[in-house]
């Protein structure tokens, strides 16, 4: 008896997706009007490799036997560690300083492409994720991070996402100021969980917030988050920078106020007050870049404005509850990421967008083609010693510009070559038998016909006598022929 052989399962590893043709066509859309807006503005196109040295990313270093858990890693034969990027930024903080010399500075680029986090996926949490980042290196004002405030909200706009996002708005010295002129400068754990509970303001409001900043807070469902238990002045104090009104012109009064004896403090409200002058003076209202003193980003990462595109239409939660969208990208100022590999100071700050997400959120809005695209023109095999004729109209109709193939699967069964087409999507088969290569011509079925018959069409019988779904074409009419259908179908489907 012969021996069964063993197959593998064809299974994907997790927290990894495949992505088919539709999926990619929507994506390519979306990153084509990303990019118009950032070569808008000035931004250059880079790419740097999906490996670096570990050492090179700088967050995760080699361990004994192997570097630490987050990136996937791999030694080479020269004994060094390499590990997949997992980001777009610290690549792009090597490639600088090994082409300092090189580049002109201010360096404005932008980058598309995976990263990958070695991490348990979960839902919505993958292990390699598109990301699609702008930064300007070698930038020391305001003026940049602002720049970067209006090139998001003019992405978000060209997407058609006008009036449906925010973008938020802070800076990292404001936040460090308020905590020492709180007391909390020489107490580190207790300020993260300050920073924590200020990042819940959105979600918990200013009780929710005062709670946790306190002795701490009872949930729905009755657990509990212990607080940073801070007394009632320096309570006062937080909330009343957290709750600083950005529509009011007094609100860098405020801000001032509940830095007051912080130095670096007092510099972050500056940086904000010449930035908000700046939204100002190019037109960009409140209600589309707002200063918000609740946003608080990557604590250990950015040194001075921080910044968050945020969607705001409702959506429904796994829950049940009725939220609105969230953040879909954000980024900052982060002037010590290339001091690693240079002496000098090099300023530099950016924006990095969540591909999936805002893919998701404009998908919800309508904003993105999520519909199959029509596939090529099908030449049907019917005689096997023509296929050199065959291939001749294929050629004839890839020269004119229109997508074509000779089908080319193991079975000639006309059936089954016209099954083939319908999953092709093909807007038309071509079909050249004996008796149509006698008289000079071919068959064209215009498949589209079909499927727009069964639709509610005014005057069925007067449309299909004005295109009936297959008629007999003069060889060399045939690509004319296919032009002016596949006209029509562009004009149907506007």
């Amino acid at each position: 008896m012969a021996k069964k052989t063993k197959r593998l399962a064809p299974t994907l590893p997790r927290g990894f997706v495949d992505r088919d043709a539709v999926e990619i066509a929507s994506l390519e859309q979306m990153f084509h009007r990303i990019r118009s807006v950032y070569e808008r503005y000035g931004f250059d196109p880079v790419e740097t490799p999906l490996f670096e040295y570990t050492e090179s990313l700088g967050k995760f270093l080699p361990d004994t036997d192997r570097p630490n858990a987050g990136v996937f890693s791999l030694q080479d034969d020269d004994e060094k560690w390499l590990s997949l990027r997992y980001d777009l930024t610290a690549p792009l903080a090597r490639y600088f300083a090994q082409n300092y010399d090189a580049l002109p500075k201010p360096y404005r680029s932008y980058r598309q492409g995976y990263v990958f986090r070695n991490e348990k996926p979960g839902p919505g949490r993958f292990r390699q994720f598109m990301q699609f980042d702008a930064d300007s290196v070698g930038a020391p004002d305001p003026a940049a991070d602002a720049e970067m405030c209006m090139m998001m909200a003019d992405v978000m706009d060209e997407l058609g996402l006008g009036g449906k996002f925010i973008i938020r708005v802070n800076n990292r010295k404001v936040l460090d100021g308020v905590l020492a002129a709180a007391g909390l400068a020489d107490e580190p754990e207790k300020a993260l969980t300050v920073l924590r509970a200020i990042d819940k303001m959105d979600r918990l409001g200013e009780e929710g917030v005062k709670l946790l900043l306190g002795a701490g807070r009872k949930d729905e469902s009755g657990d509990f988050t212990d607080g940073a238990g801070l007394d009632e002045a320096q309570i006062a104090r937080i909330l009343a920078y957290v709750t600083a009104d950005a529509d009011a012109d007094q609100m860098f009064d405020v801000l001032a106020k509940q830095v007051e004896g912080s130095d670096v403090g007092s510099e972050g409200v500056a940086e904000l007050k010449e930035m908000q002058a700046l939204f100002d003076a190019a037109g960009y209202a409140r209600d589309k870049v707002k200063i918000d003193p609740s946003v608080v980003r990557g604590l250990e990462y950015y040194t001075g404005p921080v910044f968050e595109a945020e969607l705001t239409f409702p959506v429904t939660n796994e829950k049940g509850q009725t939220v609105v969208f969230g953040s879909v990208g954000g980024g900052g100022r982060y002037d010590g990421l290339v001091s690693r590999f240079r002496p000098e100071p090099v300023p530099a700050t950016g924006f990095s967008i969540g591909v999936s997400r805002l893919a998701h959120a404009l998908q919800l809005v309508g904003e993105l083609d999520t519909t199959e695209k029509q596939g090529p023109v099908v030449v049907l095999i019917m005689d096997k010693d023509q296929i050199a004729s065959y291939q001749g109209m294929v050629s004839d109709l890839r020269k004119a510009g229109i997508r074509a193939e000779l089908y080319l699967g193991a079975s000639k069964n006309m059936a089954k070559q016209m099954k083939y087409a319908d999953k092709r999507n093909a807007p038309a088969v071509i079909i050249e038998g004996s008796q149509e290569r006698e008289a000079g011509e071919v068959q064209v079925k215009d498949l589209v016909a079909g499927k727009l018959a069964s639709l509610e069409i005014t005057d069925n019988a007067e449309w299909r006598a004005a295109r009936p779904a297959q008629v007999s074409v003069k060889r060399q009419d045939l690509v004319a022929h296919i032009h002016s259908l596949l006209d029509a179908d562009s004009a149907v489907g506007e």
